[in-house]
């Protein structure tokens, strides 16, 4: 399994549309935060091992309605 993050840039009054929209419907997203700063949301995603994160970025998050960009973090390893 891979974690990774994606911060969304939305059209203007779009961020909470953009959030239902990833929590209801990609499948890989498990968290939406709203955040401050350059960026207006940030989606802590699973991605199974293999999966290209590449598509799953441009095919499943930069599609959905009201997203403007995106800025993706790859994590490698989870202290806790």
């Amino acid at each position: 399994m891979q974690t990774i993050f994606i911060m969304v840039k939305c059209e203007l009054g779009q961020s909470y549309h953009v959030a239902d929209r990833a929590i209801l419907g990609v499948e890989q997203v498990s968290e939406v935060y709203s955040i401050s700063g350059q960026y207006d949301l940030m989606m802590k995603c699973y991605l199974a091992d293999g999966d290209d994160i590449g598509h799953f970025v441009t095919e499943k998050v930069q599609t959905l309605a009201g997203v403007k960009d995106t800025f993706t973090l790859i994590t490698f390893k989870a202290f806790s």
